[in-house]
């Protein structure tokens, strides 16, 4: 077996796009013979990758797994809404959000495209991918949550991957009616506008709230309120803002006659448990991270 150096993969890699692996393999099975491993990873489509490197993924799906009180997702870009709609394309984005479910040291897109899936990597797979499918495709971002105790993350998934939520819930209580109820405040927060970016005011950034406070402030004084009431109109557009951006307080989309707070206080009722809300998150397709 002829001997394959470092340098070789790596003049291999560079002229094809090839992964490191698949560049190695190719020159093993060529007998070290640079022209005749070219064709081989041509020949298996590995070679194209490197040709749709850096081309614009504005196109995509976000893919979302749930296992118990884990759940992740995967933002998966492409060229064109064809490869987007692929049931190859959108069973990837699936595959690499279950190895961010399943691994939290995966926090970042270096340690996602490192990760082992089977006998690959998951660079070697967008690689693989990227040849048989014939755009380039990035792994645009991830996200992960887990629920610390009993509890159970669900999610939704809006058409073919446009938009995806995940929520936390901790609870003792499992079954049909606690993950109906997760499913339903991810399409909540999938579906209600403005969004929700916290789950209670505690999460809201404290800046945020008093660039409101001063935002009021400025307008009640503009409209020649007087200054002793001031304060009070403030407190009262503050609330108001609260009950627009919190997830506890907003109206829930499927029953605008009571809250998010209501509707677990409901369900928990009905469980015979408390139920409360983690966390959760919100990917839209082409979203800044």
């Amino acid at each position: 077996m002829a001997e394959i150096s470092a340098k070789a993969v790596k003049e291999l890699r560079e002229k094809t796009g090839a992964g490191m692996m698949d560049s190695k393999k190719a020159l093993v099975e060529a007998g070290g013979d640079m022209d005749k491993a070219q064709e081989l990873l041509r020949e298996r489509g590995l070679a194209k990758a490197g040709k749709r490197e850096g081309r614009t993924t504005g196109e995509g799906a976000i893919g979302m797994a749930l296992a118990g009180n884990v759940g992740a997702l995967v933002e998966l870009g492409c060229e064109t809404d064809f490869v987007a709609r692929n049931s190859e394309f959108q069973t990837l984005a699936g595959e690499l959000a279950a190895v961010v479910a399943g691994d939290a040291s995966i926090d970042s897109l270096e340690a996602l495209l490192a990760a082992e899936v089977g006998s690959e990597s998951v660079e070697q797979k967008l690689k693989a991918a990227i040849g048989k499918l014939g755009e380039n495709i990035v792994a645009q971002r991830l996200t992960r949550l887990e629920v610390a105790g009993d509890g159970l993350v669900g999610g939704y998934v809006h058409g073919p991957g446009s938009l995806a939520v995940i929520v936390g819930l901790a609870t003792s209580a499992s079954g049909e009616l606690v993950e109906m109820l997760a499913k339903d405040l991810a399409m909540h927060v999938a579906a209600i506008d403005p969004s929700p970016v916290a789950v209670d005011r505690d999460g809201v950034p404290a800046e945020a709230v008093e660039k409101e406070r001063d935002f009021y402030r400025k307008q009640a004084q503009q409209e020649g309120k007087p200054e002793q009431v001031v304060e009070k109109i403030v407190e009262g557009r503050v609330g108001k803002f609260f009950k627009e951006i919190v997830l506890l307080e907003q109206p829930f989309v499927k029953d605008p006659d009571r809250t998010v707070k209501k509707l677990l206080a409901d369900v928990g009722a009905q469980a015979g448990v408390e139920i409360r809300v983690t966390g959760f998150q919100r990917f839209k397709l082409g979203e800044s991270s």
